[in-house]
């Protein structure tokens, strides 16, 4: 069963790390504005991504303002 929030939004963009270990999803929601959430991947979880930090409370109105304001939030970003 997927959540209501994933029911609301489509993943536009998805940013790793060098390492493969985090991930950044900048997703729109229906409504039109954007945000991002961020997840990491350890061995111990098998290769699934697990939610670190949930940004989806925060809304931008372009995909660019949500990737400039990821970019300061999250620090390992602002190297991709």
């Amino acid at each position: 069963m997927t959540t209501p929030q994933i029911e609301r939004s489509k993943v536009l963009k998805s940013l790793e790390d060098a390492d493969g270990f985090r991930c950044l999803d900048i997703f729109k929601r229906l409504d039109g504005t954007f945000g991002f959430k961020e997840y990491r991947r350890d061995p111990e979880d098998y290769g699934q991504w697990t939610l670190v930090e949930d940004f989806s409370d925060l809304s931008y109105s372009t995909e660019g303002e949500a990737l400039i304001a990821a970019r300061q939030m999250v620090r390992w970003i602002a190297d991709t």
